[in-house]
């Protein structure tokens, strides 16, 4: 059974149900998931994972500083091990865009990690259609 792990930053609880609805579509594929805030994950939970999704709001045109923090972390053990790794980026934003997610995307294809599908943005609090999008994109990653 393939693990995934779902690493993510909420302040308002937007990217926090796209994170859960990640989680529900990999489990629904026959995922074992792991879902942790960015504040609680580390590089051993990175290298025990199979796959990963990254979920990060849009703050000043930069991921939050959780997520940012996690990387910081992480980077020295894992940076020369992630190759290949599949990997999916999902967040929220007001009215700046997706620059944050574009920037963890940046950092895992630095680490030569496999981007599955599209990044998901999604503006202020997602719809039923959005989450509907979110667990689709955690059936891709399982």
């Amino acid at each position: 059974m393939k693990k995934v792990l779902i690493i993510y930053h909420s302040q308002t609880g937007n990217t926090g149900a796209m994170a859960k609805a990640v989680a529900a579509g990999a489990s629904a594929a026959g995922a074992t998931v792991i879902l942790k805030k960015a504040v609680e994950a580390d590089d051993k939970d990175l290298l025990d994972c199979d796959a990963v999704a990254f979920g990060t709001p849009n703050y000043f045109s930069y991921m939050a500083g959780m997520v940012k923090d996690f990387f910081d972390r992480a980077w020295p053990t894992v940076r020369e091990k992630m190759a290949d790794k599949p990997y999916v980026v999902f967040g929220s934003y007001g009215g700046g865009g997706m620059p944050a997610i574009e920037t963890v995307e940046k950092i895992c294809d630095n680490m030569s990690m496999k981007r599955l599908s599209d990044s998901i943005g999604i503006q202020r609090q997602p719809t039923e259609e959005n989450l509907v999008a979110c667990k689709e994109l955690g059936k891709k990653l399982a």
